[in-house]
């Protein structure tokens, strides 16, 4: 049985006295007398995450959240939305996010939006902030400038000219 039962709730979370994480749900139960102590968040939820002066510098939302208090490790799943500081909305149906490491992870596909152009792929890897991110089995569609592209042609061509 959870020890928290709660409908509604918007709550703001600090780490030695500094706000850190806030939280808006429908729904949270938690229950911090199982063997493994966690947070569930069964109708969704929104999350920020604020920096030392208290800006907000990443959120994340998605139909369904846990939280594993033991090992400091976030798991979400359902329409995992995030944005980060330069504009990046990432997409994705499964989202890691390890507290104590810093990471966040899947390994599923994942769709990240630029202001310039849509990458997607199966699986990546970035710090807290999706700032510096790597992604496995990447695909996408970049716009080309026409005069970089003919820059790069003669390029190619005059190195194969060189090798003959």
């Amino acid at each position: 049985m959870p020890v928290l039962d709660a409908d509604e709730v918007t709550t703001l979370i600090s780490d030695s006295g500094i706000i850190r994480y806030k939280i808006k749900t429908p729904k949270w139960l938690i229950y911090d007398k199982a063997d493994t102590p966690y947070w569930e968040f069964p109708s969704g939820v929104y999350l920020e995450k604020f920096n030392i002066d208290l800006e907000a510098d990443a959120f994340v939302e998605a139909d369904y959240a846990y939280y594993n208090e033991t090992a400091q490790r976030w798991t979400l799943r359902g329409n995992v939305k995030a944005l980060n500081l330069e504009g990046e909305q990432f997409e994705t149906p499964l989202l890691f996010w390890d507290q104590e490491g810093q990471t966040v992870y899947s390994d599923s596909s994942i769709v990240i939006t630029r202001e310039t152009s849509i990458i997607q792929g199966v699986g990546f890897t970035s710090n807290e902030t999706m700032t510096e991110y790597t992604i496995l089995n990447p695909t996408g569609v970049f716009p080309i400038d026409e005069e970089e592209e003919e820059e790069s042609d003669d390029i190619i061509v005059e190195e194969q000219e060189e090798d003959l």
